[in-house]
């Protein structure tokens, strides 16, 4: 997936997996995950995805500061 967000590209496929979480099995309308990627510039980002019932019934993309990454891998 690629959005792009203040003039800049983020993408899933250019872009490097830090920590993935998937909570619920596939196919649960309630379940979905969330994906933290760093670009190779070193931006982050948080791609989610889930069911229609999840609180990421859509995909999205949303850019992450460096503290909010950090923040974000140490909840999870």
């Amino acid at each position: 997936m690629q959005k792009v967000i203040c003039k800049k590209i983020y993408d899933t496929t250019t872009a490097s997996v830090v920590k993935k979480n998937v909570f619920g099995e596939y196919g649960d309308p309630c379940g979905y995950e969330e994906t933290l990627y760093i670009t190779p510039d070193g931006a982050y980002f948080l791609y989610t995805n889930g069911g229609e019932e999840s609180k990421y019934a859509k995909e999205d993309i949303t850019r992450k500061s460096k503290a909010a990454a950090e923040k974000w891998l140490a909840e999870n």
